[in-house]
């Protein structure tokens, strides 16, 4: 798990998913998955807007919800959707998110319609080659390398 505070601002924006073992994404039908944040309050609590975009028979598609954090360090969240979305939740955790904020890994506790599973978010859609050598470092690390597959 990631060791230092996040801050929330460092996590807005949009997130692409480059690697990932998660069914959803895997099954082919589903392209360009990327995650949007915007910090917001639900509640009375701060915490990250989420909308989840891919495109699916060329059309462009959203899951949206809401992301409450769960520990201090903004590293541990429950998801809950909107609207017909509300009765489901999951839980994730940034494993790692890298100095500069460019990436980060994600890990997706499994709920009653998802294992779980692991993604490779970043800030571009094609990361060089240098960010790609730090992600397999530290997938390695965290002995998480052989699960994924790149999008």
């Amino acid at each position: 798990m990631a060791k230092e505070q996040i801050n929330l601002h460092e996590l807005e924006g949009k997130w692409h998913v480059i690697l990932t073992n998660f069914p959803m994404w895997l099954k082919g039908d589903k392209k360009s998955p990327n995650f949007n944040y915007k910090m917001a309050e639900s509640d009375d609590v701060i915490g990250l807007l989420d909308e989840v975009k891919y495109t699916q028979k060329g059309r462009t598609k959203s899951i949206n919800g809401f992301d409450k954090s769960l520990n201090i360090e903004n590293t541990s969240f429950e998801w809950r959707g909107n609207g017909l979305l509300s009765l489901l939740s999951s839980k994730w955790q940034i494993l790692y998110l890298d100095s500069t904020k460019q990436w980060a890994i994600i890990y997706f506790e499994p709920t009653l319609f998802t294992p779980k599973g692991y993604d490779v978010i970043c800030r571009e859609i094609q990361p060089s080659s240098l960010i790609m050598r730090s992600v397999d470092e530290k997938l390695r690390e965290l002995k998480i390398s052989n699960n994924l597959t790149k999008l």
